[in-house]
């Protein structure tokens, strides 16, 4: 799949239908950010919300799928093949994201841990094993960040009131509370803040 090829269609539609990034950001409830990932072939849509960006594109999936317009032939002769393609991508790609996340938070958890052992073992007590804990949390922080900006490029989160799936940026992520995965968010299609569960599509 050309990522290019479908970012630059995806442009082209959305200005077709006299479109600004941000409105159809909206429509979406992505932000403007990811609308211009996907026109600049960066990334590609959630297939959670997939459908939706095609309705209102005016367009079929399968003809976002291959960047163009396709004829009503051409269009169900590869329809079904794409489609299946796509999703064994998207779930391949989705497993290792999420593989890759869960690794790291293991990881700096069993590091972070070890560190603390060792300073409260070995270091006297004093200023220096007050900077050295200090100096192991931090550090600790820097894989959680990244595990984060990992779990939002994955999937979406569900919001408990309407069922609809929450995309949100990392910053709006970073700043909901949260247990787990699970974050509380507010839904920008019923407007209600409510513990939003990740659920996992595609990544």
């Amino acid at each position: 799949m050309d990522q290019i090829k479908v970012g630059k269609f995806i442009a082209e539609r959305r200005k077709q239908n006299n479109l600004t990034q941000m409105q159809l950001a909206e429509k979406l409830g992505v932000s403007d950010r990811a609308v211009s990932k996907w026109e600049n072939g960066k990334s590609l849509p959630d297939s959670s919300i997939m459908i939706e960006l095609c309705e209102i594109l005016k367009i079929s999936v399968t003809e976002l799928l291959k960047g163009e317009k396709l004829s009503m032939e051409n269009s169900e002769k590869n329809n079904e093949q794409i489609l299946l393609d796509m999703t064994k991508e998207l779930e391949n790609k989705n497993k290792a994201i999420w593989s890759a996340m869960w690794a790291i938070m293991i990881v700096s958890i069993t590091a972070l841990f070890a560190g603390l052992f060792i300073v409260a073992t070995w270091m006297e007590e004093g200023v220096w094993q007050i900077v050295a804990i200090i100096a192991l949390c931090v550090v600790f922080l820097i894989p959680c960040f990244y595990a984060l900006k990992l779990e939002v490029s994955v999937g979406a989160y569900k919001c408990k009131k309407c069922g609809h799936e929450i995309v949100p940026t990392y910053r709006q992520a970073l700043n909901a509370m949260h247990m787990g995965t699970t974050r509380y968010l507010k839904c920008p299609k019923c407007n209600k803040r409510t513990w939003c569960k990740k659920v996992i599509k595609k990544d």
